[in-house]
């Protein structure tokens, strides 16, 4: 059995393009596909590179409370697919339970690597006002991981005002994310 989680952003949710697409290719690959939502988080940071903590605890306490009844034993292949603050709780969520699994992050955050994060590939926006891009490079390197990088690309990895370029950003982290998750199948 294969199982795939997906923890989104605070204000991107899993029916936006990143988790929307990415869930129905898990699926299309015989994950079981289980959706996290959170509510009433704060979009606060302290500065550039630093999440409130409060966001981050609030987020992980719902994480846990919706996963409570899960029996990780039973699955020969973990996935966890995230996206901004999620990349952090799903880090911390898979270091604190002793989860092994493979991951997607999309545009994480700084914290997302103080956690012993593990095998993934990470996409990132150049122009992301959450998380310098150094910064991701560097734990990229650090860790490992594949890292691409769409130049003036925002943290929902988009750019302003050219939609043809948006669906095109789109379908090439997509094919990533295809290639990422049969590689496993």
């Amino acid at each position: 059995m294969k199982i795939a989680v997906f923890f989104p952003g605070i204000g991107y949710h899993c029916d936006k393009p990143l988790l929307y697409y990415s869930g129905k290719l898990a699926g299309q690959y015989q994950y079981e596909v289980r959706r996290l939502s959170y509510t009433g988080l704060q979009k606060s940071r302290k500065d550039l590179n630093q999440l409130a903590p409060e966001a981050f605890e609030e987020a992980y306490a719902q994480t846990d409370a919706a996963l409570a009844e899960v029996d990780w034993s039973q699955y020969e292949e973990i996935l966890f697919v995230s996206k901004s603050i999620g990349t952090v709780v799903a880090a911390a969520y898979a270091k604190r339970h002793g989860i092994r699994c493979r991951n997607i992050y999309y545009t994480p955050l700084a914290q997302t690597f103080s956690f012993a994060v593990q095998d993934g590939i990470v996409f990132h926006g150049t122009n992301d006002p959450w998380v310098q891009t150094s910064v991701i490079e560097s734990n990229c390197q650090a860790y490992r991981l594949p890292l691409y990088v769409i130049e003036d690309a925002n943290h929902s990895l988009e750019t302003a005002g050219d939609v043809k370029r948006n669906l095109h950003i789109l379908t090439n982290v997509m094919e990533l994310t295809e290639g990422y998750i049969k590689d496993k199948v």
